[in-house]
């Protein structure tokens, strides 16, 4: 039965959305789909993944999650499976990185799931994608795919929809139901389609468009945070040669009523800020002159940190081979658990391979490129350096610790504020972003 012909009530609860890709996006939708009494099935590769999913349990650390997680698992309105089953709506939440190389988008994993989709469509189906790709690509690449495929044809056997996510860890489930959401369609009928499914859950405004124009729009808003974190970067080096506080003018700054500047950091983290404008820079490259340089000021925050620890460990008369170094903060941002282009693991590598000995705390980080260490004592002791990387809400209570943290410490202690997590460092050689190095 085609989805446009049900009414919404009752019958929708008999519906069966599989949610492809169980990752920070798809497993949070296909929890919330089943929490809204839908039948959800949810498809990803990985065994491990599928075997927590299916005990209520997951690597994502979001308050209240766990929870509405374990209650649909158990209700069996969500279960979780390697192959794809017959649908009523397909909702693609697949990876799309960026080659090493050129920053291009790499789309394999979305042609990937579009050819395993085209195997099991059936007329009155929808196709939503969820992952952040190119313009263009729902309507010349996955359209193709699926028709291809399947011997249907969109818009007329099937529905085509992409529906970018708008969610920051830390706030997923909030951000989940209550942004507004965009559904860029094929045609009006596969827009509307797709919204019938999303507004489930969502209650937020849904906002209807077609499929490029909504594809754009994803990438525009994480470029628009790429350029501004990038602005207060370049603000925050000038400061430094100037001897000023980056900090206190970019307070001061912001009291002026259209003035809004972000903090500046050791580098952009995430699946989306430092990854999706580089698509944009790939398909245009002499248009989006702006947008490369924004990219490669960001890119260069964490060499700026290193080259910080050096011309510290060079006034502390110290060597950075041989050095036990405490960088505090795995993953990208404050409160989560979440290491993807986390700017510590350029941190921890380039130490690591200058002959330091890296020794990374965090407290929501289980696996990263090296061990964590949970204890900070364990991880200060005997520390020539402290490198505070994540503003973490727990080191922003370090400051009055560090007395007894410097007493464990080697002597001439070192300490790195990438994040202005501290005002004073007594007793230490102390350089803070945006600043320099302090007295």
């Amino acid at each position: 039965m085609s989805i446009m012909s049900r009414r919404s009530g009752e019958g929708d609860k008999a519906m069966k959305i599989c949610v492809i890709g169980l990752g920070y996006i798809g497993l949070p939708t296909a929890t919330m789909l089943a929490n809204a009494g839908l039948n959800v099935v949810g498809v990803d590769t990985n065994p491990e993944v599928v075997n927590r999913t299916n005990r209520g349990v997951t690597s994502i650390k979001e308050r209240g999650f766990n929870e509405i997680l374990g209650a649909v698992v158990k209700s069996g309105k969500l279960k979780a499976q390697a192959d794809l089953p017959i649908a009523d709506c397909f909702i693609i939440c697949v990876p799309t990185p960026f080659s090493k190389t050129d920053k291009s988008a790499t789309l394999s994993h979305v042609k990937a799931a579009a050819s395993s989709v085209a195997k099991k469509l059936r007329k009155g189906n929808i196709v939503i994608l969820e992952s952040t790709v190119p313009p263009g690509t729902t309507e010349d690449i996955l359209k193709n795919i699926l028709e291809k495929g399947s011997v249907l044809e969109a818009t007329m056997d099937f529905f085509l929809a992409h529906s970018p996510e708008r969610l920051l860890p830390g706030k997923l489930l909030h951000e989940l139901i209550y942004n507004d959401r965009i559904i860029g369609g094929l045609d009006v009928a596969s827009a509307l389609g797709a919204k019938k499914i999303y507004e489930k859950f969502v209650h937020g405004n849904i906002h209807l468009s077609d499929t490029t124009t909504a594809e754009f729009v994803k990438l525009m808003e994480n470029t628009f945070g790429a350029v501004n974190i990038a602005l207060v970067n370049e603000f925050a080096r000038i400061a430094e040669k100037l001897g000023l506080d980056i900090h206190e003018a970019i307070r001061l700054a912001n009291r002026h009523p259209r003035v809004r500047l972000f903090k500046p950091g050791p580098g952009v983290g995430g699946h989306c800020i430092p990854v999706d404008p580089w698509f944009i820079v790939a398909l245009f490259p002499n248009s989006a002159k702006l947008i490369r340089a924004a990219l490669e000021v960001n890119e260069r925050m964490p060499e700026h940190v290193i080259n910080a620890v050096s011309d510290a460990f060079t006034t502390a008369g110290k060597r950075i081979k041989g050095a036990r170094i405490a960088v505090l903060g795995a993953a990208y941002k404050g409160n989560i658990g979440d290491t993807r282009e986390s700017p510590s693991q350029y941190i921890v590598n380039t130490l690591s391979k200058k002959g330091a000995k890296v020794v990374v705390h965090d407290p929501y980080v289980e696996d990263f490129i090296v061990p964590v260490e949970r204890n900070l004592m364990n991880a200060v002791k005997n520390a020539d350096a402290l490198l505070l990387i994540t503003d973490h809400d727990e080191y922003a209570m370090l400051e009055p610790r560090l007395g007894s943290l410097k007493k464990v410490m080697k002597a001439k202690p070192i300490i790195i504020d990438a994040r202005n997590m501290l005002a004073h460092a007594p007793g230490f050689i102390f350089w803070k972003l945006g600043i320099g190095f302090l007295q």
